[in-house]
């Protein structure tokens, strides 16, 4: 029963991602605008979130998703990081291909890689999502050679049938072992599945759930910081 509710959750997870959700791409789209430029002049590190409306924090305030968490939690500890939110509510990996190279006007230090849930939802072909999802890394190690990687893994529900959903499930950890990456294997562990921490559409995380999304990323993120705290 309870793997049940989880793959219904999902299903609605992965559709949402895929749905039109105008008014928050909009808005995401200004945020990283105001993020990405090529202007911007830091010493800090650079970590880039890479994603769709998981990243993009949808209808929650920016400093609610689990990105900016992130920087509060860098802050705290007194690294010398800068979290740029680039997600963008409804993309796929053959979007996130076609924007890269818009984002990387800011390079990163620490590139989060988390899309391939709207593929699952409209069937691509299997061999699609890793080939787009190695261009974007691709791109990406030629801006910063010295990159460090991390993949979110996300799952679909078996609507498409198992032999889909197995093969959806191993292109993640696929793509991090070609690339020397760092796996996440499922970003919204402990979340999906549970009301108390997704919104009235029963799909996108809450405050509180973009927390327990943002310690996830941390356990996974931590590791790769350079500096130990002061």
């Amino acid at each position: 029963m309870k793997n049940s509710i989880l793959v219904a959750i999902l299903f609605c997870l992965v559709m949402a991602c895929g749905a039109p959700e105008q008014k928050s791409q909009e808005s995401t789209q200004t945020s990283v605008q105001d993020e990405v430029t090529p202007e911007v002049v830091t010493n800090d590190k650079i970590i880039l979130f890479f994603g769709n409306s998981i990243t993009a924090g949808y209808q929650l305030a920016v400093e609610q998703a689990f990105p900016a968490i992130i920087q509060k939690r860098l802050d705290s500890l007194d690294y010398d990081y800068r979290v740029v939110n680039a997600g963008l509510s409804g993309e796929t990996t053959a979007g996130g291909k076609s924007r890269i190279d818009w984002v990387l006007r800011t390079v990163p230090d620490i590139f989060v890689l988390e899309l391939g849930a709207n593929d699952g939802l409209r069937g691509l072909p299997l061999v699609e999502t890793p080939k787009n999802l190695q261009s974007i890394i691709d791109a990406v190690k030629e801006a910063n050679p010295d990159v460090q990687v991390i993949i979110a893994g996300m799952m679909v529900p078996p609507n498409l049938g198992q032999t889909y959903t197995s093969g959806f499930a191993e292109i993640f950890p696929k793509v991090a072992a070609d690339n020397d990456a760092t796996l996440i294997p499922f970003l919204l562990d402990g979340v999906a599945g549970n009301p108390d921490l997704n919104l009235d559409d029963g799909i996108h995380p809450t405050p509180q759930g973009h927390k327990i999304v943002a310690e996830t990323v941390w356990q996974y993120l931590s590791p790769l910081l350079e500096k130990d705290p002061a």
